[in-house]
């Protein structure tokens, strides 16, 4: 089933969103944290893809070496893992950033073989070095121009332009694909009406659905879903929810991924003061109140990051199952 079929099938659906593990380190984590979320029956479970960094190694001889290494590789071995054991569908982000149209290619073939059809495309992040996003000399500089090539790869046609060969008995592949939207705009958008442009283009060019970046504002994803609405846009828009869980997090959210905090739920945790227990209370609260709030208004799926937030989500589905 497609995503958007997976979140029609049933109402007060979620999803949750998984990091493969670090390099080095075993999946065990990764299953503890779905072993206590899986009952609850989530619709799809993504799987974030990272890409390589510069870092410096130190050498036989003394100097330091710069090196190309991922510090957590294995997003398509760990999205086959999941399903396997959980039969629940695995949804891997496929990224521009750092990766080439062969490595691409290499990915959609693995995934094809494993049987996982339900992809999320995105730009992805710029490198921790570099300024601004430079994309990979020989892969592609935007989400639209990577669905191209999923889209071809839908067609039976290599990035080289040759033909797949289909045996007596195969099936051509055929991957359904999401995009990201930004109730808030996308950092690097001149203006919201111009980013709800290139979404309306990536539908356009065949994505089914829409993820939301993390909004704690109702209000901002409902005035998002009546534009895209106006601008053509059909296609389900899942919002993306994450629990607040360190007053930290009041200054890192804001700044990394470019949102504003409603003034309710700053006061309440900064009340908290140093109570980490008491922070991690006010960001379940929040978050159930956004989810009932969003169901109630009859949005069938919502998108939980629960990347590192595990027990709130949890805290916070108990609350609504």
């Amino acid at each position: 089933m497609t995503v958007p079929q997976l979140i029609a099938s049933k109402s007060k659906g979620f999803s949750i969103e998984v990091l493969p593990p670090l390099k080095g380190r075993g999946i065990g984590q990764i299953f503890d944290n779905i072993d206590r979320l899986a009952d609850y029956g989530p619709h799809y479970i993504n799987i974030t893809t990272h890409r390589s960094e510069l870092v410096f190694r130190p050498s036989a001889d003394g100097l330091y070496q710069r090196v190309s290494e991922r510090a957590r590789p294995g997003t398509v071995a760990v999205a086959a893992a999941i399903q396997q054991r959980y039969g629940i569908p695995s949804v891997p982000h496929i990224i521009c950033s750092g990766y080439s149209k062969l490595e691409t290619e290499y990915a959609l073939i693995d995934l094809n073989f494993l049987g996982i059809t339900n992809l999320l495309l995105l730009r992805g992040d710029k490198a921790h070095h570099e300024s601004r996003f430079v994309p990979n000399p020989a892969g592609h500089a935007h989400a639209s121009e990577l669905q191209g090539q999923v889209n071809d790869f839908n067609r039976g046609l290599f990035i080289d332009g040759t033909e797949m060969e289909i045996v007596s008995g195969g099936a051509r592949p055929e991957f359904s694909y999401g995009v990201a939207g930004y109730p808030e705009k996308h950092e690097e958008a001149p203006n919201s009406d111009f980013d709800l442009q290139w979404l309306k283009h990536k539908v356009d060019r065949g994505a089914s659905y829409i993820v939301t970046q993390m909004f704690f504002d109702n209000a901002k994803y409902f005035d998002f879903v009546e534009r895209c609405r106006a601008a053509g846009i059909n296609v389900p828009v899942i919002p993306g929810l994450k629990p607040v869980c360190t007053s930290g997090q009041l200054t890192v959210l804001p700044r990394v991924f470019h949102i504003d905090l409603p003034d309710d739920l700053v006061r309440e945790v900064s009340a908290c003061g140093t109570n980490a227990q008491a922070v991690k209370d006010v960001g379940v609260e929040w978050l159930v109140h956004q989810m009932k709030e969003l169901y109630d208004a009859g949005v069938p799926s919502v998108h939980l990051y629960s990347l590192n937030a595990t027990e709130s989500v949890r805290r916070a589905l108990a609350s609504i199952f």
